[in-house]
């Protein structure tokens, strides 16, 4: 009876011994629960390395939620910054909490931006049985009633969700302080409030919604917010600025890597992800997953990243949400 006991008090705490173990090699940790953009990348990041034979096998992904990818790079800074097997998936919501300081004391030169390899794009989602057929629909519906039209979104209050949904907001002329807006744990919990009608739409992301309707969701794709057409599954999903509105959100989804890691580790993951994403099967491997084939590494991301960090300042600052 007595081992029994000792047996389920300490068995909680041999799983996470195990599983801390398990997770000393080469992995990618998506900052988030399974489902959303963050999972995605990982997976696709597998795929792609895998695919153009730089790994034996997909990297496993283990999942590390908190903050929308806050706890994740506080992890890499302060808990594991010499870790050269961590690769940490990042995306352009990700700066955008940085900019705004959401991740604490830590900027854009806290961690070491290994490579952007997709380029994702924001979408308008809602149900398929919703009553808007087209963005301009829903326009009307948020104008008339503002507060029947509830937006989900991974991400609290100048989140990149959010965003989306304050700059629809200000297009149909509704202060975004007024508009109704319920935050999750990342895309896919906000995906799962819209199929279970919680809430009525989605400023998501086109690769992780893409997912959801093929896995059966009753999703319908009102806008791309792109500057033109997207090819392949989007080609006939009109854009925003298609439909009289002129909102992009283009989404870069890349990796990066802690700041005490060795020149050494940093090469040799830079040099596999180059030789990945110049192989052939590059475009096919991340179109499977809905991205847009980028290839970034070096001084060049480094300038990307500087880039969307400045632009992401101002629209913080525009809409009051820098802390």
């Amino acid at each position: 009876m007595r081992a029994g006991l000792l047996l389920r008090v300490l068995l909680p705490w041999l799983l996470l011994a195990c599983g801390a173990a398990a997770q000393t090699g080469p992995r990618c940790i998506a900052p988030a629960k399974p489902g959303g953009g963050f999972d995605l990348t990982c997976q696709a990041l597998g795929r792609l390395l895998h695919a153009s034979g730089q790994l034996a096998q997909p990297l496993p992904t283990v999942y590390q939620p908190g903050g929308i990818g806050a706890l994740a790079f506080k992890s890499s800074v302060t808990r594991r910054p010499g870790d050269g097997g961590a690769l940490v998936a990042f995306s352009s919501g990700s700066l955008l909490n940085l900019a705004q300081g959401r991740f604490g004391p830590y900027d854009e030169r806290s961690v070491r931006w290994l490579a952007g390899m997709g380029m994702d794009y924001g979408v308008i989602a809602v149900r398929q049985d919703a009553p808007y057929r087209t963005l301009p629909a829903l326009v009307e519906a948020l104008r008339a009633q503002p507060a029947r039209v509830v937006f989900g979104a991974g991400g609290s209050i100048g989140s990149q969700d959010w965003m989306k949904a304050a700059l629809l907001a200000r297009a149909a002329g509704v202060g975004h302080k007024a508009m109704r807006f319920v935050a999750f744990e990342g895309g896919g919990e906000a995906l799962a409030a819209l199929v279970g009608d919680h809430v009525q739409v989605v400023p998501g992301d086109a690769a992780e919604v893409a997912r959801q309707i093929d896995q059966g969701a009753p999703i319908r794709i009102l806008a791309v917010l792109a500057p033109d057409r997207l090819p392949g599954r989007w080609a006939r999903t009109p854009t925003a600025r298609e439909q009289g509105l002129d909102i992009e959100w283009p989404i870069l989804r890349g990796v990066y890597l802690g700041p005490g890691v060795s020149e050494q580790d940093f090469r040799h993951w830079a040099g596999m992800l180059e030789r990945a994403m110049a192989h052939p099967a590059a475009a096919q491997e991340l179109e499977r997953f809905g991205l847009q084939p980028v290839a970034l590494t070096g001084a060049a991301l480094d300038a990307a990243v500087r880039s969307q960090m400045d632009a992401y300042r101002r629209l913080a600052r525009d809409f009051g949400v820098m802390r």
